[in-house]
């Protein structure tokens, strides 16, 4: 599923990526309120390449709605959560499936490539994500753009449900859920390539702290941290899942936030 709000510069790109999939799979797009025809776009790509594809509309603010009404929407046996600006390759969905179909397997996760980087700095990564994996078996090694779910496991685990989580950080909230149904498998096979856009937004960023807290403490107290620890620091700081659609600062800006902060 592809949730999106105003991706129309990369909606089409993504589209025709999907499009190529070596397996058959039915796309589901969730437009979470856009203002710049992104829905309309979405339609006409889809249609284009011919795919067995549905459009919802969904006008709560916030990926983690859209990423609900998206879920209620699944018949097939495994989802995969997609970005709008993000290219997978064809055979993405099928090694997707080959790691889902492990017994035990309940979620797996892909690495992020650059479609022009040597293949050197690829392969460094794809053994980067695997060890960490190995390391830290429960916690959350890639973003939402490259999670794949075994769909009753996602369910059993509640889903994506704003009545629990509606903050940023939901790649991590959500693998904290599934492992708790299963293993989280990666493998060299399965990678994705976000575009190459500014992405850091400092308001929605975790502090060192709450990054150094979840590596001490998401394996073996994991329903603390999430609830009772960072849940709690985002919500004060108002770090909403609708905080994800805000457009990412440009580099001046962060460097003028980090100086304030450090002052």
């Amino acid at each position: 599923m592809l949730p999106f709000f105003n991706e129309a510069e990369h909606l089409a790109d993504t589209i025709a990526g999907l499009a190529r999939q070596s397996v058959p799979f039915e796309l589901i797009l969730v437009d979470n309120g856009s203002t710049d025809g992104s829905g309309e776009i979405a339609g006409a790509a889809a249609r284009q390449f011919g795919l067995d594809w549905r459009l919802l509309v969904q006008r709560r603010p916030g990926k983690v709605s859209a990423l609900a009404m998206g879920l209620a929407a699944v018949t097939t046996r495994w989802v995969a959560t997609c970005d709008a600006d993000t290219w997978y390759p064809p055979h993405y969905l099928e090694a997707a499936g080959a790691l889902l179909a492990r017994p035990g397997c309940v979620a797996a996760g892909a690495y992020y490539v650059r479609t022009d980087q040597p293949v050197g700095r690829a392969e460094r990564a794809a053994r980067k994500i695997l060890l960490a994996s190995r390391l830290l078996p429960g916690q959350c090694h890639t973003g939402g753009a490259g999670q794949v779910f075994d769909t009753a496991a996602l369910r059993r685990a509640g889903g994506f449900d704003p009545a629990r989580w509606d903050l940023v950080l939901e790649d991590h909230e959500i693998i904290h859920q599934m492992v708790k149904h299963g293993r989280v498998d990666y493998a060299a096979a399965l990678w994705c390539a976000p575009s190459p856009r500014e992405r850091k937004r400092p308001s929605t960023r975790w502090t060192l702290i709450e990054r150094i807290a979840y590596h001490m403490l998401s394996d073996r107290a994991g329903d603390w941290f999430f609830t009772a620890f960072l849940g709690p620091r985002l919500a004060r700081r108002r770090l909403t899942s609708e905080r994800l659609r805000e457009s990412p600062a440009p580099a001046w800006l962060e460097a003028s936030m980090l100086q304030q902060a450090a002052a």
